[in-house]
């Protein structure tokens, strides 16, 4: 069981991108010349994600053997990516967590934000490592009772969750997270052709 990334973005539902609150990841797993450009697809999933994220809602996406949650409280989303053996009640009393001290510690300040944060956040690095044991987060759910009240809207695949006509491969070559390279690196992932961090390129249909 393995969280890889945990991030808290700014969506109200309106026309713009996501903004970056703050985000914490664990990359060891990918090789070294790889982790720049997971990072940079781990963003770009994420503001894909979170912008398909209506406010109240929670969701899971499964992108191969790795799930994306995100659960929009109020135009702030906290997403994590885990992979496909993460308990997803642990994972959402997580995300449940993590906005509740994102608002402990910084209340209504993310409504003026405007740009991504480059400044870390040190609770979500302490959580990542933390919660990588999901009876970490289980304990949770006992002082979370709504959270088994509240339905999660589960998504096979990742176009699922895009909107009819959106495209996954023309959200690469648009998003402006992404590299050359690291666009490079998806579209050999999506084709099937192995690389260090092709769990996260790969399409549904590919490899």
């Amino acid at each position: 069981m393995k969280i890889t990334a945990l991030l808290v973005m700014k969506w109200q539902g309106d026309s713009n991108d996501p903004v970056i609150l703050a985000i914490a990841s664990d990359l060891t797993q990918f090789g070294y010349f790889q982790r720049s450009s997971a990072k940079e697809f781990i963003v770009f999933l994420g503001r894909t994600v979170a912008k398909r994220t209506p406010p109240a809602q929670r969701q899971s996406v499964q992108h191969q053997e790795y799930k994306v949650h995100s659960y929009n409280r109020n135009g702030v989303c906290a997403l994590g990516f885990m992979d496909d053996n993460y308990p997803v009640r642990s994972a959402f009393s997580l995300l449940n967590k993590v906005l509740d001290e994102y608002q402990k510690n910084f209340g209504d300040s993310w409504r003026n934000a405007l740009a991504d944060s480059t400044q870390p956040w040190p609770y979500l690095n302490e959580a990542l490592v933390k919660f990588q044991d999901p009876a970490e987060a289980d304990k949770l759910l006992k002082i979370q009772r709504d959270l088994d009240e509240t339905k999660i809207i589960l998504h096979k695949t990742i176009d699922s969750v895009l909107t009819r006509g959106e495209k996954l491969d023309s959200l690469v070559e648009k998003s402006s997270d992404l590299s050359i390279a690291s666009q490079a690196l998806c579209s050999t992932g999506r084709q099937g052709e192995p690389t260090s961090a092709a769990p996260y390129y790969r399409s549904p249909g590919g490899g």
